[in-house]
């Protein structure tokens, strides 16, 4: 408020901040009539006038509402009105003190109606929103039964987002829907899908660095009718103990979670884990029991991890074993060679620092890994990579010399980097394991058919 009296005593001037209509800061001078600025009582009363009168104009122009604008122009004609016959200097005096009054009034009425208006901008569409954008002419239970799927619809999209691998759905049309454009590796692609579309549905992995690790075990898990042979030692556990006495590998193992157990500790539950739940995949009853353990396991939570973990443990300590052979000049595997040919890893201590450590970090595996894998694991995995379409390695075998009595994982990759699953249809070629069906031939003679 503007400072207005007739004091005997000299007082300096004072800067002051005012709040307008829209929340702007306004600077007024106060000013006494003895001040030294040179102004009589009529000049401050006149100067004040002034600037109450800018004052209106600014919250006129500035941060004014519809609704608002009336009201102060209505302020201002009954402002106008009831001090006209008050004589000059009272008017002018009492005609400031309303009207700063009245602009702090309407200033707190107007930022109420910004806060109104943001409220009602910021509310989230309720059921009853919903309804007013549907037609009234259709039923009660027609609107209901709609507004149900659409919530449905809402929470299958976040438990499948939820999920580290998909729900079953159709090859083909989830080839027309990603691979829409008429490039030469789009046509490629494509190709491939429908060549295998007859014989095969699809699972989507989530695409991290851990999903050829993923997509084989969720394989595992789902088809597994048998325990293989290495997982009935009843001392599986104390396989991360003998490594690291042996060689001193734990040490630089990492997790991609935190623990408060020693490394070696940590692996050996997770090797357990594993065990337990392949035993209870393989005790499974029914598909539906099967399915059910699945979703729980593949969820992306500490449970999972720790059984991708198990799987390059396993790799770690066959790869021990395969080079250990070779040292011996016994037989090994073809992938061996290779495996111990690259320069990043001669020997396990550098497969594991430069390679098998980094997997689900900061890479994924590569070909030869893959081969590890399967060997590892005891089972084929048959992978149908898309961009090789129309030539010898358009299907290709993890291990590539794989053993008949192994069971066979189905996996689909389009770059060699990522991995999903393929789950074969009812009318198969192929038998309870994977492995494709025997075909008698007229002559007596057996075959083996491998052409999708």
């Amino acid at each position: 408020m503007v400072v207005m009296g007739n004091c005997c005593m000299s007082t300096p001037s004072v800067n002051t901040e005012k709040t307008g209509f829209n929340g702007d800061r306004i600077l007024t001078i106060a000013t006494s009539a003895g001040n030294n600025v040179g102004l009589n009582k009529k000049d401050t009363n006149r100067t004040h006038c002034s600037r109450v009168s800018d004052l209106h104009k600014q919250s006129d122009n500035e941060g004014s509402t519809p609704g608002t604008q009336g009201q102060k122009a209505d302020v201002k004609g009954r402002a106008a009105g009831k001090h006209a016959c008050l004589p000059g200097p009272e008017r002018s005096t009492k005609s400031s003190n309303t009207m700063q009054k009245r602009a702090q009034k309407e200033a707190k009425s107007t930022r109420s109606d910004s806060q109104s208006s943001q409220k009602h901008l910021m509310k989230t569409p309720s059921a009853e929103d919903e309804k007013g954008d549907v037609d009234l002419y259709r039923g009660e239970e027609e609107i209901q039964k709609e507004l149900q799927d659409k919530q449905q619809s809402k929470s299958a999209a976040v438990g499948e987002a939820q999920s580290s691998v998909s729900a079953v759905e159709d090859l083909q049309t989830y080839s027309e829907r990603e691979w829409k454009g008429n490039t030469t590796k789009s046509l490629l692609i494509r190709k491939g899908y429908e060549a295998i579309a007859s014989e095969f549905n699809l699972r989507r992995v989530r695409g991290d660095n851990y999903c050829a690790l993923r997509a084989t075990l969720f394989q595992v898990f789902s088809q597994s009718k048998q325990l293989p042979a290495w997982l009935h030692d009843s001392d599986i556990s104390k396989w991360p103990k003998e490594i690291q006495s042996d060689l001193d590998f734990i040490k630089e193992w990492q997790f991609p979670f935190e623990t408060s157990k020693s490394k070696v500790q940590h692996l050996e539950q997770c090797l357990e884990l594993l065990k337990k739940r392949w035993q209870e995949t393989v005790q499974c009853k029914s598909l539906e029991e099967r399915e059910h353990i699945c979703q729980q396991v593949f969820r992306g939570h500490d449970e999972e991890y720790e059984l991708l973990e198990a799987l390059k443990f396993l790799m770690l300590r066959t790869a021990v074993q395969l080079h250990s052979d070779m040292e011996k000049g016994s037989d090994v595997p073809e992938f061996c060679w290779l495996l111990f040919a690259r320069d990043s890893s001669k020997c396990p201590k550098t497969f594991l620092t430069n390679h098998l450590r980094h997997v689900g970090f900061s890479g994924g595996l590569e070909q030869v890994e893959m081969c590890l894998l399967g060997y590892s694991l005891q089972q084929t995995m048959r992978v149908v990579r898309l961009y090789k379409c129309e030539t010898e390695e358009f299907i290709t075998y993890y291990p590539n010399d794989h053993k008949k009595d192994w069971p066979h994982l189905f996996l689909l990759t389009e770059d060699d980097r990522h991995y999903n699953v393929l789950v074969p249809k009812k009318s198969s070629k192929f038998d309870a394991y994977g492995r494709p069906k025997w075909n008698p031939p007229s002559d007596g003679q057996s075959s083996i058919t491998t052409r999708l």
